[in-house]
């Protein structure tokens, strides 16, 4: 039965404030039956980890003109009172994604229609380029129409602030209460043309430049020519840059998969566009072996996001996972900023506290702080900003996303990839290779294995199943998991920490997020969270082991690979 609260929703869409196209697509679902339309209107879309994102369509819960129009009218107002009697300015990029370039085209109309100067990427763009022409064109914000790699029907829209990060708190909430405030009739679409300039190549070549300045690594010429390189843009963004960032920094050898080149909102040759999912880069495992390839790399449609498969002590390709990928690039990164003696106690690493432990072991070893913050760049972003003092190496989280030092202010593909293709080649030009690298890596700080389960659940039902699931951890947390005792919790949604060992409570001194985090006996490591832009509820499970041998390291793996599946079996995660 559709509530009262609902029906007044679909009703005031139904007036003449919305246009006919919209009043049509309404009457379409209205005949498709009540679950569709109340799927449509049951909540309004929320701001997540990675801005909002929806499927498209009509309805208070589906990306379309009036919810973008709507949120780009508050942001609007919100940007005129807090830059009071200044010029503004903003600038927008849109990815391959179905209708990301007309909606692109309302948001740049509504800012315009507000008096608010745009810059319109002509085309598509990579997310990462966004953030780098918010700084460089000074401009008060920015906004990305995407949806990373979600599904074909979903569309997104990501607000980045003046230094060229994703909004946090409390100016997340600010502008939330100010676009909650706002009714769909206070929404100014008729655009201003003289407001809105066209920009393109200009800022390409600045970006990729400033790219192969920040992520380049090696010094000896001609190293680069005998690297063979994979790439693969999954039918996404990042072709517009990443082939000819390679390509100026001195990678000859650089093999696209053809059947990927071009950007299709469709994403017709995978099942999901996420190089997170090792059947993303089935093409681009196969080009590798038929050319003979050093390193496979593959990016998300928005071109924040990588994949990387580099070859084993067997000549077989193997996927790294976001954490292995992780590391490896930061222990670049810091061995560069060592060589160079550019670490005095001023430097920082940055990650995520679902993401692997590792990181801090690494940072240790070479006398660097490492900072810890919610999921998502924004809270690395966050930390740049709210520390000027420190100066920033890199960082990243386990899905896949990596920042090289702090020109883009959020995960960037284009610097990771090239970073990446770095690594491999100082790897191979030492007589070493990735894979070994990160074995000596493991020997050198102990070997962490981690495990993501992701549980779908869309719709009504699936929220309300995951905030059970949530509820049901946080009143009545294990005491035990896969006879290990739980030895601690980290409650993010209470800010509480409980020791257990001790009965001790203390505060935990991060914003509020529904994340749960159980630390074991043995060192073992249990976060969950709910998915901020899927309808997903994650769980990342670490599990550890002091090694010294790669004969103990091989035995390692086996024993953690056993502990993680007796883990997921204990908690019923299967």
């Amino acid at each position: 039965m559709v509530s009262t609260d609902i029906l007044a929703k679909i009703t005031t869409w139904k007036s003449d404030i919305f246009d006919a196209e919209t009043q049509q697509q309404l009457r379409d679902l209205e005949a498709q039956g009540q679950k569709e339309l109340l799927e449509a209107f049951y909540k309004d879309l929320e701001f997540g980890t990675g801005g909002m994102r929806g499927i498209m369509g009509v309805g208070t819960n589906r990306i379309n003109k009036y919810t973008l129009g709507k949120s780009t009218q508050g942001l609007s107002d919100y940007l005129h009172s807090s830059f009071p009697n200044q010029p503004i300015s903003v600038a927008i990029a849109f990815d391959c994604r179905h209708n990301s370039d007309t909606l692109a085209q309302v948001v740049a109309n509504v800012f315009s229609a507000n008096d608010i100067k745009v810059y319109l990427f002509e085309s598509l763009r990579p997310t990462p380029e966004l953030s780098f022409a918010v700084r460089k064109l000074q401009c008060q914000a920015g906004i990305v129409l995407t949806a990373s790699h979600n599904p074909p029907e979903y569309n997104g829209y990501k607000v980045y602030w003046n230094d060229g990060g994703q909004l946090v708190p409390p100016q997340d909430k600010e502008l939330i209460a100010v676009i909650d405030a706002l009714q769909y009739q206070d929404i100014r679409f008729e655009p201003k043309p003289e407001h809105i300039t066209k920009i393109g190549a200009e800022i390409d070549q600045e970006f990729i430049k400033s790219t192969i300045q920040n992520a380049t690594i090696l010094q000896k010429a001609g190293a680069r020519d005998d690297l063979k390189i994979v790439f693969t843009s999954l039918h996404g963004t990042s072709i517009t840059v990443v082939p000819e960032t390679l390509k100026k920094a001195g990678y000859s050898q650089v093999h696209i998969v053809e059947e990927q080149k071009t950007p299709d909102g469709n994403f017709p040759t995978v099942v999901s566009p996420n190089p997170e999912e090792p059947e993303a880069l089935t093409l681009a495992l196969a080009l590798a072996e038929k050319v003979g390839a050093d390193i496979v790399i593959g990016t998300d449609p928005d071109c924040d996001r990588l994949g990387v498969a580099v070859r084993n002590n067997e000549g077989k390709m193997e996927l790294l996972n976001g954490n292995q990928l992780m590391i490896l690039l930061t222990a670049l990164l810091l061995e560069k900023w060592q060589s160079e003696k550019r670490l005095n106690g001023k430097q920082f690493v940055g990650s995520t506290i679902v993401s692997t432990p590792m990181m801090h072991a690494l940072a240790e070893s070479y006398d660097v702080r490492c900072m810890v913050g919610l999921t998502g760049f924004k809270w690395i972003a966050k930390m740049i900003k709210d520390h000027p003092e420190l100066e920033f190496i890199g960082g990243g989280e386990e899905s896949f996303g990596y920042m090289v030092g702090d020109n883009v202010r959020d995960k960037d593909a284009v610097a990771s990839t090239l970073l990446a293709c770095e690594l491999a080649t100082y790897a191979k030009a030492s007589g070493s290779s990735v894979y070994n690298e990160l074995q000596n890596l493991y020997i050198d700080l102990g070997y962490f294995h981690e495990t993501l389960i992701s549980l779908t659940k869309k719709g009504i039902d699936g929220l309300a199943e995951i905030q059970a699931m949530m509820t049901g951890f946080r009143n009545d947390p294990p005491r035990s998991i896969a006879g290990q005792a739980v030895v601690m919790i980290e409650d993010y949604l209470t800010s509480k920490c409980i020791d257990l060992t001790v009965n001790r409570e203390e505060e935990l001194d991060l914003p509020k997020s529904d994340v749960l985090i159980f630390y074991l006996a043995d060192g073992s490591k249990i976060a969950m969270r709910p998915s901020g832009t899927e309808p997903k509820i994650k769980f990342y499970v670490s599990v550890t082991a002091a090694v010294e041998t790669h004969e103990e390291l091989q035995a390692a793996k086996l024993e953690c690979k056993e502990h993680v599946a007796a883990i997921v079996a204990d908690l019923n995660l299967n």
